[in-house]
């Protein structure tokens, strides 16, 4: 069976310039996670940053500009 959310991505606010982080959380351990940006799929770099642990998944997202809303 497929991975399911079992939290789902929460509206965030934050600054220019700032950091936001971005969590959801899925129905299997460790299932592989793919983040994206519209068509776009992010890359871990100096701009992003993905951590799993367990179900658990996160996106942090540096130096915010308003292009990441």
């Amino acid at each position: 069976l497929p991975a399911l959310f079992k939290q789902e991505l929460q509206d965030t606010e934050a600054e220019e310039g700032g950091t936001a982080t971005l969590r959801c959380e899925l129905t299997k351990s460790k299932a592989p996670v793919e983040w994206r940006k519209g068509d776009t799929t992010l890359y871990p770099g100096l701009k992003y940053e993905m951590k799993q642990q367990g179900s658990a998944a996160e996106l942090i997202i540096y130096d915010l500009e308003l292009d990441d809303s």
